[in-house]
């Protein structure tokens, strides 16, 4: 899912940002780093807060991807 196809609001799972490419069909990444690299960086504040939507389910707000992915220069 490319930046300029996500809808405007809504959540993004772990795997729509970083990606999957074992997934069926591939799921390109948003921002390309690693699981573990991804949950530090959430711990350390780098990347954006989660927010749980149940015991197991845990989002990401899309505003949040976007302003991230445009503070570092990826927006456009």
């Amino acid at each position: 899912m490319a930046l300029s196809t996500l809808p405007e609001t809504g959540f993004l799972r772990l795997p729509h940002i970083i990606g999957n490419p074992k997934a069926s069909p591939p799921i390109p990444a948003l921002i390309p780093v690693s699981k573990t690299t991804w949950w530090q960086g959430v711990k350390t504040g780098r990347f954006p807060k989660a927010v749980k939507l149940g015991e197991r389910t845990t989002v990401w707000r899309i505003e949040d991807i976007r302003a991230y992915i445009d503070s570092q220069g990826g927006g456009q």
